[in-house]
């Protein structure tokens, strides 16, 4: 008897590697978000290209090598030598967020050509992670002498001045930040990798609300869900994009889920309107 075996949809894959935070494979996951984009895509040649860029760059680094000289070495290959920098021509395409694209064109935003620099950093034994600063993602490397901050469209280390003046725009009326680095530090923690993921992903959400696609934006939606399934404005929003689909009953069970676990939600009104507008155009 022949055995058939069905292969596991784009959305089955995603979820099987981000169901647990334990190990979670911030690489493969990440290159797994081009898939409803690019369906042939081959994730483990994505990884294997990866795979060979961090074999160049470590036959480059001497075998007494500190960690501010791994450092150097890193910035000088990804940034210079490879020439990754930020597709300041089109920063919305949503390119710049699928990690196969970006590793051909090397053009890409900072979330994603972090997770790139990520890689190859932590492959070099660099103490590195990313940081979720407001309205642009940062990386930050434990040296021996104190921690650096690094634009990962450029590799440059930033200044507390610098920081403060990113962060300006985004801070609100009364808050206290006195320009130490105290003050600082709440902006400055350690995106996990399920947050970097998350991220990706709002910013593809972000592009496909505004160009009203709500194909590519109930694709994202579905990936929010299953990536962070206690986030219950993410079913709002994919049933309002179903709602814009046409597709009604999937748009009832979104919202009314979302009803049922946020009782003091702001929106809760309009919501709950949408929702009998709904049920009285199917009736």
């Amino acid at each position: 008897m022949k055995l058939s075996f069905a292969l596991p949809t784009a959305l089955e894959y995603f979820a099987s590697l981000v169901q647990s935070d334990a190990g979670f494979p911030l690489l493969e996951a990440a290159i797994a978000l081009a898939q409803d984009e690019y369906p042939d895509l081959d994730v483990a040649q994505a990884l294997a290209d990866v795979d060979q860029l961090a074999a160049r760059l470590k036959r480059r680094l001497p075998s007494d090598a500190g960690p501010l000289q791994k450092l150097r070495l890193l910035n000088q290959f990804f940034f210079r030598d490879l020439g990754f920098a930020g597709n300041v021509n089109d920063f919305h395409d949503p390119d710049n967020s699928y990690l196969n694209v970006v590793l051909r064109t090397r053009r890409g935003i900072p979330v994603s050509l972090a997770v790139l620099w990520l890689e190859l950093a932590q492959g070099l034994g660099l103490a590195a992670r990313g940081i979720g600063f407001p309205g642009h993602f940062m990386l930050k490397v434990n040296l021996p002498n104190g921690q650096v901050v690094i634009d990962p469209l450029s590799g440059l280390s930033l200044s507390r001045e610098s920081l403060l003046e990113r962060l300006e725009p985004y801070r609100q009326e009364g808050d206290l930040i006195d320009g130490s680095l105290a003050s600082l530090s709440p902006f400055l923690q350690t995106a996990t990798p399920r947050e970097i993921i998350a991220r990706m992903l709002r910013n593809l959400k972000d592009i496909h609300s505004l160009e009203r696609d709500w194909a590519r934006l109930i694709a994202v939606q579905d990936r929010l869900v299953v990536l962070q399934p206690l986030a219950w404005a993410e079913y709002r929003d994919r049933g309002q994009a179903y709602a814009q689909q046409g597709q009604f009953r999937a748009a009832l069970a979104d919202l009314e889920l979302y009803l049922a676990q946020v009782q003091g939600a702001q929106d809760r009104g309009a919501v709950a309107w949408q929702v009998s507008e709904m049920k009285r155009s199917i009736l």
